[in-house]
């Protein structure tokens, strides 16, 4: 019995199919799926019937293209191809081609939420740690509010929570009470920002007021005395009348800081680099400093801007002095160091806001605009300077009446400061 297909016969007999030797071509024919198990019949060939074909390793020297066992180029065993869109055969699913886009998308997402979240985080954190305590709808007779925002800023001698060593340390003394070291006005327009320094002892009459404690309104009786004299004797709101009432000035907000704050920002953000046109000495508040560039801890800047008995113009050359320095730690605060270091960033604010006294309708808005202003002023794109003097009286420093005058109504129109000081 012959086991070959029909046509494959070596006998001569037959149209001879697959053998060639006819001219005519072979008509398509299709070939049926014979499937037999290995253990065929006894003695039939392997392979259902059909001899094995040699393979390509016997053939071409050991060479395997893949062919023979379904591993083309990498693929794995069976014969499967990765491709994206492939089912894979181990996985028993199709495998997703990566999506970058949604990726990214949920990256931005997830980015943008976690810094909204610590932005209203420490917004609220920073929020709680302002101390409102000065209530200024208890000044009476104000002037009305002109162009842009009045900010006064006060440097007081307060030594609340200090210890003995704190004041040892610090040259401030045990005095009792508050009076201010310096006093600033600061105006934030639309054409220029303005920072004043007014002096301590300027000569000012004292209006009627009524007692931020007491309620008791005090009648002015034409009293003139040191402009510090005001805040020592009923604090920031009489401070604030008298200003007003011998400037003609809207005041819009109050900020106040006092020694061990001022002390601590300035270690806070590690210091500030300052440069001393010449030196000078004054045991008073321990200043003790040679000419040149150099970097002033908390306790070297207090000193510092509390000096005034080493200079023939005590409290003008303080007051300037006081302006170069703000300039100073303004610029170290805001450098990218201390912002985009947390480590840095937060012990400042802390240190900062933990320090400062403020109005009750100060928001943390206007305190950035003012931070902001003093920067932008220090960095000369504003002006700064003193109140014009034009002499004195019983050791009081006179204002100039009529520089005053334009000045404050250069300031209300939100003008371009002319006005020159001192």
């Amino acid at each position: 019995m012959n086991d070959w297909p029909e046509g494959w016969s070596d006998d001569g007999r037959g149209n001879h199919y697959g053998r060639g030797s006819s001219a005519q071509p072979e008509n398509a024919r299709v070939m049926r799926q014979v499937r037999r198990s290995p253990g065929g019949p006894q003695g039939a060939p392997p392979y259902g019937g059909v001899p094995q074909q040699p393979t390509y390793d016997q053939g071409y020297g050991g060479y395997d293209s893949g062919y023979n066992t379904g591993q083309v180029y990498g693929g794995r065993q069976g014969g499967f191809v990765p491709n994206d869109d492939d089912p894979d055969p181990q996985l028993q699913h199709y495998r997703q081609r990566p999506n970058w886009g949604r990726r990214i998308k949920w990256t931005v997402i997830t980015l943008v939420t976690v810094v909204v979240v610590t932005s209203v985080a420490t917004y609220f954190w920073a929020d709680s740690k302002l101390h409102r305590d000065v209530d200024l709808s208890k000044v009476i007779d104000r002037p009305a509010a002109g162009e842009g925002t009045n900010y006064l800023i006060v440097g007081s001698d307060s030594r609340a929570g200090m210890s003995a060593a704190d004041k040892k340390k610090l040259h401030t003394g045990s005095a009792e009470g508050k009076r201010t070291d310096s006093m600033m006005i600061l105006h934030v327009g639309g054409n220029g920002d303005t920072l004043i320094s007014l002096p301590r002892d300027s000569d000012v009459e004292i209006p009627t007021y009524v007692g931020s404690d007491s309620g008791k309104t005090f009648k002015g009786t034409g009293r003139h005395t040191k402009l510090n004299a005001a805040y020592a004797e009923d604090g920031p709101t009489l401070l604030v009348r008298t200003i007003e009432y011998n400037t003609g000035l809207h005041i819009d907000h109050y900020v106040e800081i006092g020694f061990a704050g001022f002390a601590n920002i300035v270690d806070s953000v590690g210091g500030v680099q300052l440069t001393i046109d010449k030196g000078f000495k004054d045991k008073y508040s321990g200043a003790d400093f040679k000419a040149g560039t150099q970097t002033l801890n908390g306790e070297q800047a207090l000193a510092f801007v509390r000096t005034r008995h080493a200079f023939a113009t005590s409290d003008l050359q303080r007051t300037k002095n006081q302006q170069k320095f703000l300039s100073a730690l303004a610029h170290q605060v805001a450098t990218p160091g201390t912002i985009l270091n947390p480590f840095k960033f937060y012990p400042t604010m802390s240190a900062g806001l933990d320090s400062l006294t403020v109005d009750k309708d100060m928001s943390l808005w206007n305190l950035g605009s003012m931070f902001w202003a003093m920067k932008g002023v220090s960095g000369g794109d504003g002006t700064s300077l003193n109140m014009p003097i034009s002499g004195s009286t019983g050791g009081n420093l006179v204002w100039d009446k009529s520089k005053v005058k334009t000045l404050v109504n250069e300031l209300k129109n939100d003008e371009k400061v002319t006005v020159t000081g001192n």
